[in-house]
C-alpha cells in the first residue's frame, strides 16, 4: 500500500507542496487515502514568466537535431525507470496491460518525436513548403520560415492517462522549442508527479522547460499571452468553458481541445459469424470496453452492426464479457481493474441510468457483479454494461450521452448508407473503425464518414496482427476530431510540431533568402572556390559553395551503350520511327543517363572526406537532351545536417545536400535533383 503523502508541484525551478490540506486522493482498488494535493500559494504568473524567460530561451538555442537527441535521451532514461511507474499505476485502478498503454505508450511518443529530427534541418528554425516564384526573372521570391513561439504550452490533461497524456504533448512542444506547464487531473496526478521527478532529476531538459501543477490550476489562464498555447483534454463541457475564457480571446491564444466523444465501431455486412472479420470485431469491441475500464477518450461507445447480425453480436460479445474477470490487477487472471475513483464510478452509474430510459441493458448490472481479490464496496469497480438500441434513429440518447466507463450500445443498420449516418450522429468523433474484408464497403464508409471523424481504422484479417487497434492514437498521425470531439488536433508527426511554430512569409532575393535560411535557393549567387568541394570536410563547406564542371558532348553511341547497360530500351531512346505524336523530335537521351553522366562530371574520384552517396531527392528531367547536345553541372552545397555519433568508435560526420543543376549549351536546365552525401568531419572529438 502507498504511504499517504503530500504531492509536490514543480514550479520556478524547485519542488514545493501547496499550502493547506488540498484535495485528497484515493486508491481506486481499495479506497485507501494515498495522497493530498494542493497548488495554493503558487504564483501562476511567475511560473509562466519563468518558462518564457528561462526555459524558452534555452530550448530555442537548440537546433531541431539537438532537441531530438534530447528527447531520445529522456525516453531512454524513463524507460529504465518504468517499473517504478508500474508499481504506482496500480493505485489508479489499471491493470499491467492498461498501464503499458499509458507508460510505455507515452515513452514511445518521446522516441517517435526524437526520430522526427531526420525530417528537420540542423537549425533552430525551419522552412516549410516550396519556394514561391514572385517575379518573371526569378530575382524576387517568397518562402515560409517557421520559428518557435516565445511563449508557453499549458497542457490541461485528463485523469485516464496520467503519463501518456503528458508525454504525448510535451514531446511535440519540446521538439519545437517551446517550454511547458503541465496540469494533470489531480485524481491521478501522483503518477504524473513521479514521472516528472525522474525527468527533473535526470537534468536532461533545460531548466524551465517543464513545470508541474498537481493541485488546481484555476486562474492560470488569467496570465496567458499571445505567444502561449493552451491544450485541453477532457470533457466537452469543461473544454467549452475554458475555451471561452476572456483572456484567450483578448490575446488570440491558440486553444486545442481534445474532448471525449461517442466513437463507434462498424461491422461490415460481409463479416458474418465464421469469418475472421467477425471474430476480429468482437475482440476489438471487447478490448475497447474493458481496457482502462472503458475510461478512454477513444473507447467504442456505439457498436453499429447489420440488423441481421445483431443477435449474433450480442451473444458473442456477451459471452466474452462474461469471462472478463474484474478485480485487483495484482491478482492473476484479472483482466479489468477499477475506474479511477469513486466520483467517476458515481458519474458513470448516473449516465447508465439515463441511457437505460431509452434502451435495454442486455449484459451487466450496476449492483450485481463479482470482484476478485478486492472489496467491491471500497474500490471504484463497475461491471461492463452492454446496451441494445433497436431504433437508434428514434431513440438518440446513445448519440448524445457518454458514460465514461465500460459502457457501450449495440445498434442495427440496414444499408451502409445508414451505418454512415449513424456514425455521423455522434456529431464529431475522435475515431471510428470499420471491420470488413470488402474494400468497396470500406471505401464507401470512409468517404462518407470521414468529415465527422479525426481518424478511421479499416481493420481486416490482412493487418490485424500488426494493427495497433481502434483505441490507439499514433504519434505520426493526427489525434483529434471535429465537432463534439473538440475541433482540434495534436501529435500528427510534422504537422503537430507546426502548431508550436510561428509561420512567417519572407520575401526577397534568392541570395537574401539563402543567407537568412541557410538553405540554398535556386538563383542565389554562387560561392566559387579553387578547391573541389569533395575535398572538404563537413565543417569547411559553405552553403552556396558551387562547382561549375567541365562539359560533356552527348552522342548516339552514349544512348545506345546506356540502353544496353541498363536494359532500358524504351522506344523514345531507341526507335526514331516511333516518335510521331510525341513531344520528341528525335531519339532522346535517358534521363538517368544524364543524371549518371552529371555525377561523372561533379565527382572527385580520389579518396577524401566524402564517405558515401546517401540518396537522391526531388529529381526532375525538365528538357529533352538529343545527341549533339553538350551538358554541364552547377553543383551547389544546399544544406548541411549534422549527425550524432552512435558510439565512441563511430566516425563524426554529417549529411550534405547538394543541388545538381544540369544545363545544356544554351544555359537552360535540363535536369535538376538534390543528392545527399555523407561527409566526414575534420574534428573527430
Amino acid at each position: 500500500m502507498l504511504n499517504i503523502m503530500k504531492l509536490q508541484n514543480y514550479a520556478i525551478g524547485k519542488w514545493q507542496a501547496g499550502e493547506g490540506e488540498g484535495q485528497t486522493l484515493f486508491n481506486a482498488i481499495n479506497g485507501d487515502t494515498i495522497a493530498t494535493a494542493s497548488s495554493k500559494g503558487l504564483d501562476f504568473g511567475e511560473m509562466l514568466n519563468y518558462a518564457r524567460t528561462v526555459g524558452g530561451p534555452a530550448l530555442r538555442k537548440l537546433t531541431f537535431q539537438q532537441r531530438g537527441r534530447m528527447l531520445k535521451a529522456l525516453a531512454l532514461h524513463l524507460q529504465s525507470k518504468k517499473e517504478n511507474f508500474y508499481k504506482l499505476s496500480w493505485a489508479t485502478g489499471a491493470t499491467r496491460a492498461d498501464s503499458w498503454v499509458d507508460i510505455e505508450g507515452g515513452i514511445g511518443n518521446l522516441f517517435a518525436y526524437a526520430s522526427l529530427r531526420r525530417q528537420f534541418p540542423d537549425e533552430t528554425f525551419c522552412l516549410e513548403g516550396d519556394v514561391a516564384k514572385l517575379s518573371k526573372n526569378g530575382t524576387f521570391i517568397g518562402h515560409h520560415i517557421c520559428v518557435p513561439k516565445e511563449g508557453v504550452a499549458i497542457h490541461i490533461n485528463a485523469f485516464n492517462f496520467p503519463v501518456w497524456g503528458m508525454l504525448e504533448k510535451i514531446a511535440v512542444n519540446l521538439f519545437a522549442g517551446v517550454p511547458a506547464i503541465v496540469k494533470p487531473a489531480t485524481v491521478t496526478s501522483f503518477l504524473t508527479e513521479a514521472v516528472v521527478k525522474e525527468i527533473t532529476e535526470s537534468k536532461i531538459l533545460p531548466e524551465g522547460a517543464l513545470q508541474l501543477i498537481c493541485g488546481s490550476a484555476n486562474g492560470i489562464l488569467d496570465h496567458v499571452e499571445s505567444q502561449d498555447i493552451v491544450t485541453f483534454t477532457g470533457s466537452a463541457s469543461t473544454g467549452k468553458m475554458l475555451k471561452a475564457h476572456p483572456r484567450l480571446l483578448e490575446e488570440a491564444v491558440p486553444f486545442n481541445m481534445e474532448a471525449d466523444s461517442l466513437n463507434c465501431s462498424v461491422l461490415g455486412s460481409d463479416a458474418f459469424p465464421g469469418t475472421a472479420e467477425f471474430d476480429i470485431f468482437i475482440k476489438e469491441v471487447l478490448r475497447e470496453m474493458t481496457t482502462k475500464a472503458g475510461q478512454k477518450c477513444t473507447a467504442v461507445r456505439r457498436i453499429i452492426v447489420p440488423e441481421n447480425l445483431v443477435e449474433d453480436v450480442q451473444i458473442a460479445l456477451g459471452k466474452r464479457l462474461a469471462t472478463t474477470i474484474i478485480g485487483d490487477p495484482k491478482v492473476e487472471g484479472v483482466r479489468m481493474g477499477a475506474l479511477a475513483g469513486k466520483s467517476q464510478q458515481k458519474e458513470v452509474a448516473e449516465k447508465v441510468m439515463q441511457l437505460a430510459k431509452t434502451q435495454e441493458i442486455v449484459f451487466g448490472d450496476l449492483n450485481n457483479f463479482s470482484i476478485t481479490g478486492a472489496d467491491k464496496n471500497k474500490g471504484a469497480f463497475m461491471s461492463p454494461i452492454l446496451f441494445l438500441n433497436k431504433n437508434p434513429f428514434k431513440f438518440q440518447d446513445c448519440h448524445n450521452l457518454e458514460a465514461f466507463g465500460p459502457v457501450s450500445t449495440i445498434m442495427p443498420y440496414k444499408t451502409i448508407e445508414e451505418a454512415i449516418e449513424l456514425a455521423k450522429m455522434g456529431k464529431g468523433s475522435l475515431v471510428c473503425s470499420i471491420i470488413t474484408g470488402d474494400d468497396k464497403i470500406a471505401k464507401q464508409f470512409v468517404l462518407g464518414a470521414a468529415c465527422m471523424h479525426g481518424r478511421i481504422l479499416v481493420l481486416n484479417a490482412d493487418c490485424v496482427k500488426e494493427s495497433t487497434g481502434h483505441g490507439s492514437p499514433m504519434p505520426m498521425l493526427t489525434h483529434g476530431g471535429p465537432g463534439r470531439a473538440g475541433g482540434g488536433e495534436e501529435m500528427g508527426g510534422k504537422r503537430g510540431v507546426f502548431h508550436y511554430l510561428q509561420r512567417t512569409a519572407i520575401q526577397g532575393s534568392p541570395t537574401a533568402i539563402t543567407n537568412i535560411s541557410n538553405q540554398y535557393q535556386y538563383g542565389a549567387k554562387y560561392i566559387q572556390k579553387d578547391i573541389h568541394p569533395f575535398k572538404k570536410y563537413f565543417e569547411e563547406l559553405e552553403i552556396g559553395e558551387t562547382l561549375i564542371t567541365d562539359t560533356h558532348l552527348v552522342t548516339l553511341e552514349n544512348i545506345e551503350a546506356f540502353a544496353e547497360l541498363s536494359g532500358d530500351k524504351f522506344y523514345a531512346h531507341m526507335d526514331a520511327n516511333s516518335l510521331e505524336g510525341t513531344i520528341f523530335t528525335g531519339r532522346v537521351a535517358h534521363g538517368y543517363y544524364i543524371l549518371s553522366r552529371a555525377a561523372g562530371l561533379f565527382v572527385d574520384a580520389p579518396k577524401g572526406p566524402v564517405l558515401l552517396n546517401y540518396g537522391i531527392d526531388e529529381c526532375r528531367f525538365t528538357k529533352p537532351v538529343y545527341p549533339g547536345a553538350t551538358i554541364g553541372v552547377r553543383f551547389t552545397c544546399k544544406e548541411k545536417v549534422e549527425q550524432e555519433k552512435k558510439s565512441e568508435e563511430d566516425i563524426a560526420k554529417g549529411i550534405v545536400k547538394w543541388l545538381v543543376d544540369v544545363f545544356d549549351e544554351t544555359g537552360e536546365t535540363v535536369a535538376i535533383a538534390t543528392i545527399l552525401t555523407m561527409v566526414k568531419k575534420k574534428n573527430q572529438d
